[in-house]
């Protein structure tokens, strides 16, 4: 058997819906969009964040941290993939493709801990006010951040060194639109099991530990909500951590009906399925956060108002 190494080959052809041209503009067309909102949308949740000295708290660092997440996330694949549908090129040299599925496996290892971290966030300001100042500091902030974003790189580079050290035996079309990792790996000849292996325990500790964490969170948020005695009180401190909530549903949604539905007959149905799990969910998290929270709401007033760059200027 051939035993070339993936060294021997210097690009790789993605696939994507080659069969099905019409298709691909119109979601060159949707995807450009989106693309689009979610580069406008969350870069103008992050200058907000900045700009406004009363959302420099806890958890807008953490919002912001999140916008950065979609931004580079949907950054690292959907420019190529817009070439791609237009048919300008298929091809991506090995070099991208790697720097590809190592940032988008990395990036979404990140949100998931850090929608864990600001669970933990809004449980303490829930059922720890008076002490909220004290646990979550500055320092504490940056530590839990640093810890996320250092994780999911270091996950990302051990699956990405495992991936591209096995045999590829000359094989270089991808089924996909990206170099998604399990799509690069259905192109190995070797043995993938110390692969699966990795992945399985990388989606455990990685997906669902922060996802049970998020569940007790809110189990307890609840709980404390309850107690509550008047319905104004309970439905302010709800309102404080509804938009976490929203947008923990999409993302955990949409990950269980990719991974759990049964497999289309057609792979087209669930390439398009990731792909608008890949770009539409980045979307929605900068809208999220501004529609349903009055204080970035009450920002963007002072912003169109001009009072927002005022106080700013004035602080120097």
């Amino acid at each position: 058997m051939d035993q070339t190494n993936h060294t021997a080959v210097t690009e790789y052809v993605l696939l994507g819906l080659q069969d099905h041209h019409s298709l691909e503009i119109i979601l060159f067309v949707l995807c450009l969009a989106i693309y689009c909102i979610t580069l406008l949308g969350n870069s103008f949740l992050v200058g907000l964040i900045v700009l406004d000295p009363h959302l420099h708290s806890p958890m807008y660092f953490f919002i912001s941290n999140l916008s950065l997440i979609d931004i580079c996330g949907t950054s690292s694949f959907t420019p190529m993939m817009l070439f791609n549908f237009l048919d300008v090129q298929r091809t991506i040299s090995f070099p991208s493709c790697a720097l590809q599925m190592y940032m988008t496996l990395a990036l979404g290892a990140t949100e998931c801990l850090l929608l864990a971290v600001m669970a933990y966030d809004r449980y303490v300001a829930i059922c720890q006010p008076l002490r909220y100042s004290e646990l979550m500091n500055g320092q504490l902030c940056i530590q839990m951040a640093v810890i996320s974003w250092g994780t999911g790189f270091a996950n990302s580079l051990l699956q990405s060194i495992l991936a591209w050290r096995l045999p590829f035996c000359g094989h270089y079309i991808i089924n996909h639109f990206f170099c998604e990792i399990l799509a690069v790996l259905k192109l190995a000849c070797g043995d993938t099991s110390l692969n699966a292996l990795t992945l399985m325990v990388a989606t455990t500790v990685l997906t669902m530990t922060p996802l049970l964490l998020i569940c007790l969170s809110y189990i307890f948020i609840l709980a404390a909500i309850l107690r509550v005695p008047s319905a104004a009180g309970r439905s302010k401190a709800f309102s404080t951590c509804s938009a976490h909530l929203t947008v923990v549903v999409i993302f955990y949604g949409t990950i269980s009906f990719m991974y759990l539905k049964p497999k289309d007959k057609d792979p087209s149905v669930d390439k398009i399925i990731t792909l608008l799990y890949a770009i539409v969910a980045p979307s929605l998290n900068a809208f999220i956060y501004s529609l349903r929270n009055t204080e970035v709401k009450a920002a963007v007033t002072a912003l169109v108002r001009g009072g927002l760059l005022t106080r700013k200027i004035s602080l120097f």
